[in-house]
């Protein structure tokens, strides 16, 4: 987990004062650790009959898709208002500095999963996990948590 860690940049201050915001560019930049990144969120679900994988925008899209990839599993952008061309279902959550919200094409997901993979990630989210990734199957979730510094 150190490993990971410490190719996590924080930036003091931003996008707000008083807010640290978790640069994962350094991760992105590192194969070796993109690779442990991805097997340690797909890990709980291994041999596990799972059918799509939701990821979160922005960070969301790169973990999730992968993710779903080594599971092989389709992949389900969760994406901020406005973003979708297609009739959509959302969910507002509360995050350090405001509120913000999710949203999911209505047909990208069977029901009853689209409302909880949005209100999971979401909550993930909120508490301040740097990657998520919603598996609808069984709604079990995946990410690698940060320590507050």
């Amino acid at each position: 987990m150190h490993r990971l860690e410490s190719l996590i940049r924080p930036i003091p201050n931003f996008p707000k004062p008083g807010i640290v915001f978790r640069d994962i560019t350094p991760l992105l930049a590192n194969p070796a650790a993109m690779r442990l990144a991805v097997l340690r969120l797909v890990e709980p679900f291994l041999g596990e009959p799972v059918d799509m994988v939701a990821g979160m925008e922005a960070r969301g899209f790169i973990f999730g898709a992968l993710c779903a990839q080594e599971l092989a599993a389709g992949f389900v952008p969760l994406r901020k208002p406005g973003k979708l061309p297609h009739r959509t279902e959302s969910a507002s959550y509360a995050l350090e500095y405001g509120t913000t919200a999710l949203e999911v094409h209505v047909d990208a997901l069977a029901a009853p999963f689209r409302e909880q993979a949005i209100a999971a990630v979401a909550g993930m989210e909120a508490r301040g996990f740097i990657f998520g990734a919603m598996v609808a199957q069984y709604l079990g979730a995946g990410f690698v948590p940060l320590r507050k510094p």
